[in-house]
Parts: structure tokens; sequence; C-alpha cells
């Protein structure tokens, strides 16, 4: 697992745990803080004391930058991230990834994702559906922080562009799946809880930025345009409606 951090102290420990406590044992943690100063150092250090990790504070280019730093430390076959922000859904999940990946011909696996507050109140559930390449047409895509990939993926089609402020796993997922044509597996079950208030959902400018590079990341890998990105956006409309569904009557 590759966490990037900056500045999160008030969410980094449960994302640290969240990783500790699985029931998987073989997890090599990475953390790649860009040069917290408001006390996510000191959480790293307290961490650092009772659970395993690897633990790196420099200078970074942004948010691709530091992933692409962390997965450059990390010596795993299987690499997944855990955002600082994020939590694992339960603690069965690296089993589950480890278990759909093993004696498979998959390149990776990825499951559902469920948008939530601080509180954990679930504002969007993220149903990802089953993989076919050919449905990135029409503006589907596995959630990004649920995706776990083999090594040689990365090794072979290339990391995250940096040079991307917000849509860069956009970009890179496109380039993966669409020229790379890798196979993936579909674990139809929440993985990954998000906590919302990121770059790409906290304001109008974020996802201004976000739409433009979706855009400009489509016409780079040759999937599609403005249709493509029109449809992309429409689907979340349906995540929202099957929150109520979930609900009891």
């Amino acid at each position: 697992m590759v966490t990037p951090v900056l500045n999160r102290v008030e969410t980094i420990a449960a994302a640290l745990q969240s990783v500790s406590t699985q029931d998987y044992g073989n997890i090599e943690h990475i953390i790649q803080d860009g040069g917290s100063n408001d006390g996510t150092v000191d959480c790293l250090r307290h961490w650092r004391g009772q659970i395993p990790l690897h633990w790196q504070s420099c200078a970074d280019r942004g948010l691709y930058d530091a992933i692409n730093k962390g997965m450059a430390r990390s010596t795993g076959e299987v690499i997944g991230l855990m955002h600082s922000d994020d939590v694992l859904a339960d603690k069965a999940v690296l089993s589950d990834v480890a278990q759909a990946l093993s004696g498979s011909g998959y390149d990776g696996v990825y499951g559902d994702l469920d948008m939530v507050t601080a509180t954990g109140q679930v504002l969007r559930h993220w149903r990802a559906g089953t993989f076919h390449r050919d449905r990135l047409r029409r503006g589907w895509v596995p959630p990004h922080p649920t995706l776990f990939l083999r090594r040689d993926v990365l090794e072979r089609f290339g990391a995250y562009d940096p040079d991307y402020r917000i849509a860069g796993d956009y970009d890179a997922m496109l380039r993966w799946i669409w020229t790379g044509q890798v196979r993936l597996a579909y674990l139809p079950r929440v993985l990954v809880k998000m906590r919302v208030g990121g770059a790409s959902t906290g304001s109008v400018s974020g996802l201004l930025i976000k739409s433009k590079e979706d855009y400009r990341a489509l016409r780079r890998n040759g999937v599609g345009g403005a249709a493509t990105l029109a449809a992309k956006n429409l689907r979340k409309l349906g995540q929202f409606s099957a929150i109520f569904q979930m609900r009891p009557h």
C-alpha cells in the first residue's frame, strides 16, 4: 500500500489503522509525506512505533509525483493506494484482493466505493460493475481508490503524469486499460470508504479543473471526447439514487 499525504493530521491515523488491522499479513505500507507542518509528521512518528511503516518526508511536485515516489520505494508485487482521507471498508479487504489475483491471469482488481462524510454517513455509493474495456467510451471507469495493480503494469505502461493536478488517475487508468488492454477482476463489494472534500469534490473550481483535465485525458488516450465526458458525469447521478434504495423504508 502507498499513502501520499500532506497536512492531514486529522485523518491520517484512521487511514494507517485501517491498513494495520487487515487480516492479511504480508503488507508493506509506504508513506510519502510532502513536507507536512500541521502535526502529520508527529502522528507518523507515533504510529511508526506501533506498526511497521516505511515513511519518507520530502518535497514533491504534487499528489501524483508523491504517489510515483512512494511506488518507486515499494517492493511488493501488487500495489494499491490508501489516500490519507480514506479507509479500507473492513479487515478482509486485502485478503479478498489477494485471493482474486492469486493464480489468475488478471493484471489487477477493483471493487465498489462509498463516499462518506467525516462522521461516516454514506453520501454516494459507487457500484462499479463488471469490467469491459469498451465501457470506457461510454464514460465508465473503475473507482480509482479501489484499484490494485500488479507492479508490471506500471513498468510496462508507466505510472502517473505529475503534470495533472486532479485527473492524473483518470489519465493513467485510460492508458492502462485502453492502450495497455490490461485485464481487471471485479470484486462486487465495497473496498474503500472515501471521505468527501478532496481536490476533485470539495469546490466548484476543483470540479472545473477536473472536467478540463478529464477531457484532456480522454483526447490524449484516444478514448473519446465531450460525449464521453458528459456520460462519465451523468453516471454519478445513479450513484446518489442508490443510497436511497439501500436505506430501509
